[in-house]
């Protein structure tokens, strides 16, 4: 099974020209998704602490990676989600700015960490965790992403780091 075949592509969407690739069929294949955390887990190094997911849906790779792993999890979510003293990275966006952040307790320092996300586009988010963890004494193993949209650039974004994909488009 190509976990390529198994990501629906939806022209024209959210804008004219874009190609939005749409997880949601890869996840309701238990056997797709079964292959893509697996594929991921084999790319983690088994030193790591912890498992950063994204929100949103680099929580669902994130919390089963490290699931599966047996490491901790944060969340890195969007303004207002987190309860508790925390962290903020802002990052620019096509038309604007949007922040995430940490709880300031989520990474001791020198904890090894790994950033998960379903997709790489521009970089812009993953940069901006990877402040976010550094701010916090944290290293970053690597960033691991399910898709990666190589025409969009943001390896170069991250350029340095160590970062992964399982499948290119």
């Amino acid at each position: 099974m190509e976990l390529k075949d198994t990501i629906r592509a939806i022209e024209d969407y959210p804008k004219e020209g874009v190609i939005f690739r749409d997880i949601t069929t890869l996840l309701k294949d238990k056997d797709a998704f079964k292959k893509a955390v697996d594929e991921m887990a084999a790319k983690i190094d088994e030193d790591v602490d912890k498992i950063i997911g994204i929100e949103a849906r680099g929580f669902i790779f994130g919390a089963a990676l490290a699931y599966k792993l047996n490491k901790g999890f944060i969340p890195v979510r969007k303004p207002g989600k987190l309860p508790w003293d925390k962290l903020s990275e802002s990052y620019d966006l096509e038309y604007g700015q949007d922040s995430i952040e940490i709880h300031k307790d989520a990474i001791e320092p020198g904890e090894k960490v790994v950033i998960v996300d379903d997709l790489l586009a521009t970089g812009g988010t993953s940069k901006a965790c990877l402040k976010l963890v550094r701010s916090l004494g944290g290293e970053v193993s690597s960033l691991l992403f399910l898709a990666e949209l190589e025409g969009l650039k943001g390896r170069d974004v991250l350029k340095g780091e160590k970062v992964l994909s399982v499948i290119k488009y």
